[in-house]
């Protein structure tokens, strides 16, 4: 996920509906894939999402792809009801060395209260009792007879769910949360950033799906979402979806789309197809426009509301480019199809990540036409304002240069979370340094290589370096970055000075230290160890390591001061209301702030940063 880096806003101020393609006939220009006889018909249509280079790597990677999970998903979604309902099928092997004796099915939406229901569950064709799981978005199904390893079980349910409507305010850069950062709402530990949310023309249904989570060394589930930072992650696996929404609706998600049949009672049902992905997202909207473009065998879909269609065709040449540059320094994507969907975000989350399809907030669309919808309504603003004086309209401009600046980061980022975590599998609740800060730095040297040294300075600077200023000065205290979710105890403002802010910069010092082709090295061989597999807290400086053999100590000392000890105020400086308004530019560094005027901004900060 990445949390919306309005951070730097603090610097600044005080210092037709998108239908799915039907398949295309084979021909000469587009042969039809080779795909193995001895795989199932079903198995076959998944992998027309993968690359046919990129199905042997795959299966190198897993096994056989006939025996990786099968789900089997048919959805009805009635959004002026905020309602859906429908039926799921779980096939898996059992692959533990130990019979398997219980199934897990994980609800994402259920974290907040129990929005999705499961019923009339089926082992094996024979009805089976529902069980609370141990915690609120699991639900237990016990195997009797337990399936011997190598042996297949189904599980089907039906599923129904009531989708709450979207926080207040949640298509602002307020988000819905009373401040920039969002970090109120994620403090009470129930916040999805609107994953699960309905406004009246989006219906976001990410995590309706149910689906079976990774087990730890104890056979216990992974733990689940924790109101801040990701929700889930699972194994690789193959999908097939029937989603079915009213006319003037279209339906997204993950994988290749195998058209759309118009139903007898005006209706249309969506069909995608997808192969190992680690997630199935669903949105549903109404009026949507939609731009593609190819990047080396990648269709590349942005679909978007009317009135925001400039930015909407923004963001699918931003997406373009950063697949481009990503693909030449981390190999292949191996899908055939990634789409990004503008949507109305809470939170503070400036974007959501999933296999195959991310989102972008909707007040990051819009934001940098008109700048000064920053400040409206957030608390102490008429005495910052007062405080600014005539300089605070010569800012603006600013405003929306860095705002787009913040768009195109954040989709660099949603771009770079297609490696990791969704190709380089990662703990996204136990370990979310290793996938967070990885797609933070990627979109990093992104914007270097596409924009220059200095652009990508600047950015350092505003994403990585002024969130920990900030928390610092809000009175945040630093520690350790490599630690679960549930152990950022300060919320959102902590997590995102260490997990966004503070930890990436592990990278740009190890890079530093062994060389940019050392490090790019390194960096391709992570992703082609690991494609489709996990990964774990360390193996990204092993492979530093295996690049630089010369380096390997220093380079463990670089990851425990960066990730597990605690010297950001030497390594970013603890910050100040002075420097900080000296770094924007545009003339604040030359604002002296006499006594009166400090105190009043050390009282305005923690308003504006929501605690």
């Amino acid at each position: 996920m990445r949390t919306l880096p309005g951070w730097w806003l603090l610097c600044v101020l005080v210092a037709g509906p998108a239908a799915a393609a039907p398949p295309r006939a084979p021909g000469p220009a587009n042969p039809a894939p080779s795909l193995s006889p001895s795989l199932t018909p079903e198995v076959q249509l998944c992998l027309q999402h993968l690359k046919p280079a990129e199905r042997d790597r795959a299966a190198r990677a897993l096994g056989p792809l006939d025996s990786l999970p099968r789900y089997r998903v048919q959805l009805e979604v009635e959004p002026k009801e905020r309602r859906v309902w429908g039926k799921v099928q779980v096939e898996l092997v059992a692959k533990g060395p130990q019979p398997l004796t219980e199934l897990y099915l994980r609800l994402t939406p259920n974290a907040r209260s129990r929005q999705v229901t499961l019923s009339g569950a089926k082992l094996n064709g024979k009805a089976v009792v529902l069980e609370p799981g141990p915690e609120p978005t699991l639900q237990r199904v016990a195997v009797d007879p337990p399936v011997p390893p190598g042996g297949a079980v189904s599980l089907e349910v039906a599923v129904k769910g009531t989708v709450p409507r979207a926080a207040p305010g949640a298509e602002s850069l307020m988000g819905g949360a009373g401040s920039l950062l969002g970090g109120g709402a994620a403090k009470g530990g129930a916040e999805d950033h609107g994953a699960f949310s309905a406004t009246a023309d989006v219906v976001s249904l990410v995590g309706v799906v149910p689906q079976v989570p990774p087990l730890d060394d104890r056979g216990q589930p992974w733990d689940g979402p924790q109101g801040m930072g990701d929700l889930a992650l699972y194994e690789p696996a193959h999908v097939l979806a029937t989603l079915t929404v009213p006319a003037g609706w279209a339906a997204h998600a993950t994988g290749t789309p195998l058209g759309e049949v118009p139903e007898r009672d005006g209706r249309v049902r969506y069909s995608f197809a997808a192969a190992a992905v680690r997630d199935f997202p669903v949105l549903v909207t109404r009026g949507y426009q939609s731009a593609t473009a190819t990047v080396n065998g990648v269709t590349v879909e942005s679909h978007f509301a009317p009135q925001d269609a400039a930015a909407g065709k923004r963001v699918l040449k931003y997406a373009s480019q950063a697949l481009a540059e990503f693909e030449q320094r981390l190999g292949p994507l191996p899908y055939t199809h990634f789409r990004v969907v503008q949507a109305p975000l809470s939170g503070g989350a400036g974007g959501m990540e999933f296999p195959g399809l991310v989102t972008v907030a909707t007040s990051l669309y819009r934001a940098g036409a008109d700048p000064s919808q920053v400040l409206a309504g957030m608390p102490g603003m008429e005495a910052l304002q007062e405080f600014l004086g005539a300089q605070g309209a010569g800012l603006m401009a600013q405003v929306g240069a860095s705002l787009e600046r913040t768009l195109e980061f954040t989709v660099a980022h949603e771009v770079a979370h297609q490696y990791f975590a969704g190709l380089v599998g990662s703990d996204p609740i136990h370990d979310p340094v290793v996938d967070e800060s990885l797609a933070q730095y990627a979109a990093l040297f992104y914007m270097e290589f596409t924009h220059g040294v200095e652009t990508a300075a600047a950015l350092k600077q505003e994403a990585f370096v002024m969130p920990y200023q900030f928390f610092r000065m809000s009175g945040g205290q630093d520690g350790r970055a490599d630690r679960p979710v549930g152990d950022f105890t300060g919320g959102a403002l902590e997590y995102g000075a260490l997990v966004y802010g503070k930890a990436p910069l592990l990278h740009h010092a190890s890079r530093r230290l062994i060389g940019d082709e050392a490090f790019f090295k390194a960096l391709r061989a992570y992703v082609d160890t690991y494609r489709f597999k996990w990964a774990c807290r360390t193996c990204f400086t092993q492979e530093l390591a295996k690049a630089s053999p010369t380096n390997a100590k220093a380079l463990g000392k670089l990851r425990a001061r960066w990730w597990e000890e605690a010297h950001g105020d030497d390594d970013l400086g603890a910050g100040d209301l002075q420097s900080l308004m000296g770094a924007m530019g545009g003339g604040l560094g030359d604002v002296k702030l006499d006594a009166q005027t400090q105190q009043l901004l050390e009282e305005l900060l923690p308003q504006l940063m929501g605690q």
